[in-house]
Formats: C-alpha cells, structure tokens, sequence
C-alpha cells in the first residue's frame, strides 16, 4: 500500500471519528431535552455514559481497522496500539475517580487527554486551596504529570 493511500486512510478514519463525536454530541443534546423538566439529570453520570459512548465508538472502528489488516503491518500495529492506550487511559481514569472520592467529594469525573492534560470534576459547590492541592498532589504522583496539565473545575451536581 502506497503512502499516500495510508494517509487518506487513516485521515477517513480519523474523520470518521470526528463526525460521530459530533454526532454523539448533537444526539446528547437532543435526548436531554426530551427528559422531563422535573427529573434533574446528574452531571457525572451524563458525563460518564457520554465518555463510555464515544470509547466504545472508537474501539469499533479500531476492530474494523483491525480486521482488515494482517497482523504486522503498520495500520494493524497502530490500530492495536491505540486500543492499548485507550485501555490504558480509561483505567486511569477509574483509578483517579476512586481516589478522589475517597478525598471526601461524593463524586468525580477525569477526563485524560492524549498530550497529558488531565481534567478534574469533582462534586462541589466551591473548591479551597487544601482541596485543590491534595488534588494536585495525587494526580501529579499517580499520573506524573506537571501542574500546567492538570485543570480541576468544581460542578455542583446533587446526587
């Protein structure tokens, strides 16, 4: 297979990707507002349940690509390593959720990035500066990651 018919491979596949987080978002967006007005929808849980959406749409187009390539080859390899990190970055996730619940909020939401930024939603009104860095503190032990990639945002959610 020529370069460039891997480059427009990979960027189909990629595009892919791209449209059905666009979807995922737009169908969100239109099933939320059909919830009864009364019924508050928590946050975290939302949250959760879009995160899991889009994972599992990108291990099925990892399977595809999978699929049809020869184990060895460079699209084969690549695929087989993204499922890895993916693997790798949702249980991470799990990790840093349960310890910061452990910290005392009733619940929590990591978001890890591909460049090692990580995202913090903890259930709280307000954040004190000793919340924050015992955050800070666990996330930079656990993940070694530097203080400019992590950002921790409260998010009141009742539960």
């Amino acid at each position: 297979m020529s370069n460039t018919k891997k480059i427009a491979l990979m960027s189909t596949l990629v595009l892919l990707l791209a449209v059905t987080a666009v979807c995922n978002f737009v169908l969100a967006g239109t099933q939320s507002q059909d919830v009864d007005a009364a019924v508050e929808a928590n946050y975290f849980t939302t949250y959760r349940a879009d995160r899991n959406t889009t994972r599992s749409e990108e291990f099925v187009q990892l399977d595809s690509v999978i699929s049809a390539y020869e184990p060895g080859t460079e699209e084969y390899d690549a695929a087989v390593a993204r499922k890895q990190e993916l693997v790798e970055m949702m249980e991470d996730e799990l990790i840093m959720e349960s310890i910061i619940k452990t910290m005392g909020f009733s619940d929590a939401a990591v978001a890890i990035g591909d460049s090692d930024n990580i995202n913090v939603f903890v259930n709280s009104s307000e954040l004190t500066s000793e919340m924050v860095t015992k955050i800070f503190y666990v996330l930079e032990e656990e993940q070694k990651v530097r203080d400019g990639n992590i950002i921790i945002m409260p998010v009141y959610a009742e539960s």
